[in-house]
């Protein structure tokens, strides 16, 4: 398969259009397989083909040894309000769920900020900072994080949590919030985001 240098061909205008709805609805994008098995392209060559030509034309970024690492270059979305993007996971690891519903949190957070999402807190490793299981919390979409700060961290294997952020030698230890859990150490991790509010439903 050949690379197009000129306009974009009609499917890749699709598989640009699928990567960025999914950014726009669950904070990250789609993996090689991802793209290759919703457009029934069977070669990992075939998709690449496609990345590099949006990439070519600025539309895309990517970054080297990260599956989920393409970003877009440039995104002008009309969002209303904050989108849930699914739940995390505050226990052990999971694989990440998207989700397209949305919470109103408008009288807390400016849901003109387009860098804002929530996503529902599933599990109780970060219950000593407050965070506990049903809660939402408010992420600022962001690729990096100070050493510290409560993140949400995607593993190179599509698996995605929240804990505090520490990069250590060759590894990355998320470590949680509960003196009853063991933090987990990985060695490929990327920030999604990172924390900026909880907000707690009163029952």
């Amino acid at each position: 398969m050949e690379c197009f240098e000129g306009r974009l061909t009609d499917r890749q205008r699709a598989v640009y259009r699928f990567i960025r709805e999914k950014i726009r609805t669950r904070g990250y994008g789609p993996t090689v397989r991802e793209i290759g098995e919703h457009f029934k392209i069977k070669s990992p060559n075939g998709v690449m083909c496609h990345l590099k030509a949006l990439e070519k034309k600025e539309l895309i970024t990517r970054e080297p040894n990260m599956s989920r690492a393409i970003q877009l270059a440039a995104e002008p979305i009309e969002d209303r309000g904050l989108r849930l993007a699914g739940r995390i996971a505050a226990g052990v690891l999971h694989e990440a769920i998207e989700q397209e519903d949305r919470v109103d949190f408008k009288e807390i957070f400016d849901p003109s900020n387009k860098d804002l999402f929530v996503l529902e807190v599933n599990g109780d490793s970060m219950i000593e900072d407050q965070i506990a299981d049903g809660d939402y919390v408010v992420i600022r979409r962001q690729r990096t994080a100070r050493k510290g700060q409560i993140v949400v961290a995607l593993t190179d294997e599509n698996e995605a949590t929240l804990k505090r952020w520490f990069p250590e030698k060759n590894r990355i230890r998320l470590e949680p919030a509960n003196s009853s859990m063991k933090p987990i150490y990985v060695k490929n991790a990327k920030v999604l985001g990172v924390v900026v509010g909880v907000v707690r439903q009163v029952k």
